[in-house]
């Protein structure tokens, strides 16, 4: 009698957990965590019960497929404000593009307008050089000229060629700790010419023309 007592407990232990299993996998597929009712179908079909798919429970919880709807529309939001942002992003990109092409353009433009301006004043600098070069020659090679022949020079240059020899005289016989012979050529030239001469160099202008 234990026997047939201990295998009718077994037996109904074995019953129940099946029928708990059973129940189990059929909560959970009511769920939608799992499907299983394509295995249990044959049973459905013995009891003349159509077996309720996953679909069909979805449509049955409105809840659930509220909760689907709504993760899903979320998700196209955030996806609309990631392209609104990828796009303001590449019109910022653009505009700072063209910003910096515009700025390019403005500093070619100033370092053109610097190198010919560099270049003007080069060209200043050596056509002064020139002139202060050879106005010295001039000056020299007056200083060790008879008197007269040095106003004969004088007299065919320019006004302003006369002042700068002068002066350059001057400066040489400053350095040098002799007398200027600028004013004694001025006494031997035409007094006319001379006195023009004169008030142009103490106006020190400009232009002399």
């Amino acid at each position: 009698m234990s026997f047939k007592k201990t295998l009718g407990k077994t037996i109904l232990l074995l019953i129940i957990i099946l029928i708990l299993v059973v129940g189990g996998l059929l909560w959970f597929d009511r769920l939608g965590i799992i499907h299983v009712k394509d295995m249990f179908s044959p049973v459905y079909t013995k009891l003349h019960k159509d077996p309720q798919t996953s679909v069909t429970s979805t449509q049955s919880n409105p809840f659930r497929a509220n909760l689907d709807e709504d993760r899903l529309r979320k998700q196209r939001e955030a996806l609309d404000l990631y392209k609104e942002e990828l796009d303001k992003r590449e019109t910022d990109i653009d505009a700072m593009e063209k910003q910096n092409e515009k700025i390019a353009v403005e500093l070619a433009e100033r370092e053109k307008n610097q190198e010919e301006r560099e270049k003007t004043f080069n060209q200043t600098v050596k056509r002064y050089d020139d002139i202060n070069v050879n106005v010295e020659q001039i000056a020299k090679n007056l200083n060790g000229m008879r008197p007269e022949a040095a106003v004969g020079i004088l007299e065919a240059l320019d006004d302003q060629t006369v002042i700068d020899v002068l002066r350059k005289v001057e400066e040489l016989a400053a350095s040098g700790g002799t007398a200027s012979m600028g004013s004694y050529w001025l006494s031997l030239m035409d007094s006319k010419r001379a006195a023009e001469i004169q008030r142009k160099m103490i106006s020190k202008p400009e232009s002399l023309d």
